[in-house]
């Protein structure tokens, strides 16, 4: 996933009043030419096997190591070692039984990756949000990238709860001066962020996610870090808790046109 990853958080801080808060015309300028690749699928369109390291809710909290291999389906996954060591020879075998079930029967496999890239959909669509709803400050060179401050636009009218938590981060962006495409994206949440004024839930000052892409061969720039700590407590006193931690590597081209069962015998290898 390009942006899966962080599919989740942008978070800046509402500005206050007094005059209209101005914004780099230069620093607008990049970030939508940034916008414009992160949105065209010509640039996203090659598939890829890499090494993911994941820890977060989905693993259980556990570093989980995982051989993927991306597919016009979606991305097809081998876990390979659990916090560092192999897996044992019963676990092993439960996933090769998985990825067998996948192979002949892949509806709910379809479904699952059908949800996950809703949810990437939705990543991107926040990130657009940047063009709308924050102020940036003049860039400025940072080696090979072009490092850009951003902050809320206090005359922006948030459209929902949700944009109400991502309009309340301040971060940088740095964008590869060359190519003009997103290299990383920083943002912390400066104050804790109430919503309902406070009874619906309150994300707490210091959350904060940052995005690392890196290009790869074929050109593509891919997601290769991704944090993130948002720390709250919802409706009914609910904790928040989203603590991730990802790292891909090791990427190499696939054929465009790789089947799911071609990809799983590409990992069984």
């Amino acid at each position: 996933m390009r942006v899966a990853v962080w599919k989740m958080t942008l978070i800046c801080l509402l500005g206050t009043g007094g005059l209209r808060a101005q914004s780099s015309s230069e620093a607008k300028r990049i970030v939508e030419t940034m916008l414009t690749h992160e949105n065209d699928p010509a640039e996203h369109r090659n598939r890829y096997m890499y090494v993911s390291e994941e820890r977060s809710d989905r693993t259980g909290g556990h570093l989980w190591r995982e051989r993927v291999v991306e597919t016009s389906a979606g991305k097809v996954r081998m876990l390979l070692a659990v916090d560092g060591s192999p897996l044992s020879a019963e676990r092993a075998a439960a996933e090769r039984e998985r990825l067998a079930q996948i192979v002949a029967h892949p509806e709910e496999f379809l479904r699952r990756e059908q949800a996950m890239k809703n949810d990437e959909e939705h990543a991107v669509q926040m990130l657009a949000l940047l063009r709308r709803a924050f102020l940036f400050d003049d860039p400025h060179e940072a080696g090979s990238d072009l490092q850009i401050t951003f902050r809320p636009d206090p005359a922006y009218k948030t459209q929902s709860l949700e944009e109400r938590v991502l309009h309340a981060m301040t971060g940088t962006i740095l964008v590869d001066r060359r190519m003009m495409q997103l290299h990383r994206i920083d943002g912390t949440m400066p104050t804790d962020v109430s919503v309902g004024f406070g009874l619906l839930g309150t994300v707490h000052a210091g959350s904060n996610f940052n995005t690392t892409h890196e290009m790869e061969p074929g050109g593509d720039w891919k997601n290769a870090v991704a944090n993130t700590a948002i720390e709250g407590k919802a409706l009914l006193f609910k904790e928040i808790g989203r603590n991730e931690h990802l790292v891909h590597s090791e990427f190499r081209l696939m054929p465009a046109d790789m089947s799911v069962a071609q990809a799983v015998e590409m990992l069984e290898r």
